[in-house]
């Protein structure tokens, strides 16, 4: 007997099966000839919210939640995070390798000079309530960018989707930064190629009488940090959704709309702010005891705290949280940390919360940057939305690869009715 092999034997009918493995995984479709009659449909595997179902191989990014690793392409996130640059990071993301200073000079030029978007793509985010949520003016925008390029549904060509793909990855800042301005009541500023990726978001989000806006360094850094940590994340809720949509064979516009839709989430990319919420509710660290004993008392929730993947400290949280201070030098200290602080030392201290694995996960320090940066909470998914474009789309250039995917159609366990007969109205 194979080695690499699991025996699975069904006590209805006292039959053995020989299933392999692969990869430490069995292939759900082996399971269909377990069947206590020959027209049996086969046992299925049920799964609700995938915790233990693998829909697809990567070579994207690697997560070992129990170690607290996390690597783009076999990079440890700690090392790009240092020495890296986001465009970098998203040519990795993209393209397997990182690029030579020739490469990546062609990269960045590209990205940068494809920022600008269509006059009529800013005449419909005005159109907007002056109070409508960023979020939904950049997935309605993101949307309808693909009837602006109706060649973006000609996916089987690949140096159409390369087109694409820059044109995404550059235009998005713009459409968040215009979402931006358009809540507080400002007219929108238009990119400029001269500066970097971060730094030229930076400036049409602030950018007032000035003529030349010139960032601070600081919070270009950090701004660039914060979106190396967010570039991928492997098959989460808002990438599982553009996998999906993007099986049916979807323009890349309308797929990532559906996986921003998701990301808007509050248990996916609205995490952040419901960190936020929950430290302005706290309020003072002399409250922080009395909370955390309703958090025992399941009277209340602690939010940034554990994540269905890790179950060690986030490594992206301990970037954050380094990052954190050299921001609050240029903008003033933020006096949520301090609240965010003793709740973190009770968390890594207290039996109740390290026997559950609560350690800190990248929402819970993001969140306080955002605000010292000056964000408005609504803003918060749209920073999520931007870096997570290119960790999307590397995906979905992945599945179309892939000659194992086809339109993703999940099964179900049917526990309703079995036939009956239709009564007229009015005999019921």
């Amino acid at each position: 007997m194979s080695k690499d092999t699991v025996t699975i034997t069904d006590n209805r009918t006292g039959k053995t099966y020989e299933l392999p493995i692969t990869n430490d995984t069995i292939n759900a479709i082996d399971l269909r000839q377990i069947k206590v009659n020959p027209d049996d449909f086969g046992m299925l595997s049920y799964d609700p919210a995938f915790k233990n179902t693998a829909s697809t191989e990567s070579t994207i990014t690697y997560i070992d939640g129990d170690k607290g690793i996390l690597r783009y392409r076999g990079y440890p996130i700690e090392q790009l995070a240092e020495d890296s640059n986001y465009l970098e990071v998203a040519y990795l993301i993209l393209n397997g390798e990182l690029p030579t200073e020739t490469a990546y000079a062609e990269w960045e030029y590209e990205i940068l000079h494809h920022t600008f978007v269509h006059e009529n793509i800013k005449r419909f985010m005005q159109h907007f309530r002056y109070d409508a949520h960023p979020m939904g003016m950049f997935i309605a925008t993101v949307a309808a960018m693909s009837t602006f390029y109706p060649e973006c549904r000609n996916i089987a060509d690949p140096h159409n989707r390369e087109i694409q793909i820059m044109r995404l990855i550059a235009k998005v800042p713009t459409v968040a930064a215009f979402s931006y301005r358009h809540i507080r009541g400002l007219p929108y500023v238009y990119p400029d190629n001269d500066l970097s990726y971060a730094g030229n978001f930076l400036n049409m989000l602030d950018k007032m009488t000035e003529v030349n806006y010139k960032p601070n360094p600081v919070l270009e850094r950090a701004l660039d940090v914060l979106f190396i940590l967010h570039a991928d994340h492997e098959q989460n809720c808002g990438t599982a959704a553009m996998r999906v949509i993007g099986s049916s064979q979807a323009d890349p516009y309308t797929a990532m709309a559906g996986a921003a839709a998701a990301l808007f989430g509050p248990l996916h990319g609205g995490a952040n702010e419901k960190v936020l919420r929950m430290l302005l509710e706290i309020g003072d660290v002399k409250n922080v005891p009395a909370f955390m004993e309703g958090v025992k008392n399941r009277e209340r929730l602690l939010m940034g705290f554990g994540h269905r993947v890790y179950k060690n400290y986030d490594p992206r949280a301990k970037i954050i949280k380094r990052i954190a201070d050299e921001v609050f030098e240029v903008k003033g200290r933020n006096p949520l940390l301090d609240v965010a602080l003793e709740l973190e030392r009770i968390a890594l201290e207290d039996d109740f919360f390290v026997e559950r694995n609560l350690y800190p996960n990248v929402d819970f320090y993001s969140g306080i940057i955002y605000q010292a940066m000056g964000f408005p909470i609504s803003m918060f998914p749209v920073l999520f939305a931007i870096p997570r474009t290119v960790g999307w789309l590397a995906q979905w250039q992945e599945m179309l690869a892939d000659p194992a995917q086809k339109i993703a159609r999940p099964r179900q366990v049917y526990l309703g009715y079995d036939e009956r007969d239709f009564v007229p109205m009015a005999n019921r």
